[in-house]
C-alpha cells in the first residue's frame, strides 16, 4: 500500500476509534448520539399542557393570556411566556415535541414522545399529604405519572417493541419537590425545618420513577436537581428576613437556599447509588440551581436586565413585582414590555429567555462543572454542542 493510502487509512481508524469513544463513558455506560423522542416527568417547570385537562386548573393562569405571547402567540399551558426547557432540550436534540399525556388517546399519539408532566404536581402522593392534614395543590403525583407511563407502555405493543422504544428515548425525571416544600410551609414565613423533613421522601419518590423507567429498558435518564427557591419572587415576597438573611452577592434567601441544597446533595448521592446498581444506563444529573443562579448573579452577562429577582409579568410592584392578589394574567394586571430582558416570568416560572440559557446549561452538563464520576448528556463535545447551537446557545 502507497504510503498516502496508508496514512488516509490510519486517519479513517483513528476518527472512527475516536467516534467510538465518545459514545461511551469508559464504566460501561453509553449515551447515543440521536434520541428518537423523550418521556418527561415533573411539574409545571415541564408541564406542556396537561394542566389544562384537569378540573382543579384547566382555567389557570396559564390558560389565559398574556401566557404563551411570546413563541406560541397564545396559550398552550406552559407555565411561560413561551418555551419551556423541555421544549428547548427536544428541539436541540431534533425530535419531535413529547405529546401531552392527557392530551393523547393513541398510540399513534404516543409514538413520539409523552409529557407526563402536570403544573402542581407533587413528588409524595396525596394520602402522605392529607395524613399529615396538608392539601397538595393538585390531585397528581409521582405515582399517578408513573402509572399513566405504564398504560402508554401497554399501548405501544409488546414488551419487545416496548424496549426497543425506550431503548432508544431519552428521559426526564423532574424537577419535581418544589411543590411539596411549598405544601409544607414555604409559602407563607414558616420555618423550613418542616420542609426539610420531606426531603428523603421526595428524593426516594425520584428514585422510584428512575428505577422503573430504567427496569423498563431506558438507557439515559436525566434527572434535573432543584432550583434556588430562595432566588423565586414569590418566595421572597413571602419570606421577609433581616440583611443578614439574604445572601449578598445574590440577593436570595439564603435559608431557603439551603433547603435547594440540602434536595440537591440527597438526590445526587441516591444518583450515584443507582449509577453503580445500572451501570448499562447512563442516569445524568441536571444542575438546575447552578444554571439559575448564574442568571441572578451575573444577568447581564446572559442577556437580562439588572433586576433578576423581579418579575416580568403581575401587578405586585416592589423588588419582586409580585403579589398573590395581582398574579399574571389576573385582571389589572400586566406583562413587562419585554420579556426576555426577565429572568422570571410570572413570580414562579421563568421566561422563555430564562429557560434557553437553562436547557444550555442541561445540555452542556459535567462538561463543565460536574462531578467527576457524573456523566453528562453527551461525551462529545462535537456532539454537545451541535445541541447547543441549533437552540442559540452559542
Amino acid at each position: 500500500m502507497a504510503p498516502l493510502a496508508r496514512l488516509l487509512v490510519a486517519v479513517a481508524l483513528l476518527h472512527a476509534a475516536a467516534a467510538a469513544a465518545s459514545d461511551g463513558d469508559g464504566g460501561g455506560r453509553r449515551r447515543r448520539a440521536r434520541y428518537d423522542r423523550v418521556f418527561s416527568f415533573g411539574d409545571s417547570l415541564t408541564d406542556t399542557g396537561n394542566a389544562l385537562h384537569l378540573s382543579p386548573t384547566g382555567g389557570g393562569p396559564a390558560s389565559r393570556p398574556p401566557y404563551g405571547e411570546t413563541f406560541f402567540r397564545r396559550p398552550t399551558g406552559r407555565a411561560s411566556d413561551g418555551r419551556l426547557v423541555v421544549d428547548f432540550i427536544v428541539e436541540a436534540l431534533g425530535v419531535p415535541h413529547p405529546t401531552p399525556y392527557l392530551a393523547g388517546k393513541t398510540a399513534a399519539d404516543f409514538r413520539r414522545g409523552v409529557n407526563f408532566a402536570v403544573g402542581g404536581a407533587t413528588a409524595l402522593d396525596l394520602r402522605f399529604f392529607e395524613s399529615g392534614g396538608l392539601t397538595p395543590f393538585v390531585p397528581v403525583a409521582l405515582d399517578n405519572q408513573t402509572s399513566w407511563f405504564r398504560n402508554v407502555l401497554q399501548l405501544l405493543g409488546s414488551a419487545k417493541e416496548q424496549r426497543k422504544i425506550t431503548s432508544t428515548s431519552l428521559f426526564l425525571v423532574g424537577e419535581i419537590g418544589v411543590n411539596d416544600y411549598l405544601v409544607a410551609g414555604l409559602g407563607r414565613n414558616r420555618t423550613v425545618g418542616e420542609a426539610n423533613t420531606f426531603v428523603a421522601r421526595v428524593v426516594a419518590a425520584v428514585r422510584s420513577v428512575v428505577t422503573e423507567v430504567i427496569a423498563a429498558g431506558a438507557r439515559t435518564v436525566v434527572v434535573p436537581g432543584m432550583i434556588p427557591l430562595g432566588c423565586e419572587p414569590q418566595l421572597l415576597a413571602h419570606n421577609k428576613g433581616g440583611a443578614s438573611g439574604y445572601d449578598p452577592e445574590s440577593g436570595c434567601l439564603t435559608r431557603l437556599n439551603d433547603l435547594a441544597e440540602l434536595h440537591n446533595r440527597e438526590l445526587r448521592r441516591m444518583l450515584s447509588g443507582l449509577r453503580r446498581a445500572h451501570p448499562g444506563t447512563a442516569v445524568v444529573y441536571a444542575d438546575l440551581y447552578r444554571a439559575v443562579t448564574d442568571l441572578v448573579v451575573s444577568p447581564a452577562k446572559y442577556g437580562f436586565r439588572s433586576r433578576p429577582l423581579a418579575a416580568c409579568c403581575g401587578g405586585g410592584g416592589g423588588a419582586y413585582n409580585f403579589d398573590d392578589a395581582a398574579f399574571c394574567g389576573a385582571a389589572g394586571t400586566a406583562a413587562c414590555a419585554n420579556p426576555s430582558e426577565y429572568v422570571s416570568w410570572d413570580g414562579v416560572h421563568f421566561t422563555e429567555a430564562a429557560n434557553r440559557r437553562i436547557a444550555c446549561a442541561v445540555l452542556e452538563g459535567s462538561h463543565s462543572h460536574g462531578a467527576a464520576d457524573e456523566p453528562a448528556l453527551s461525551n462529545s463535545w462535537a456532539t454537545t454542542e451541535a445541541w447547543r447551537r441549533r437552540i442559540g446557545c452559542v
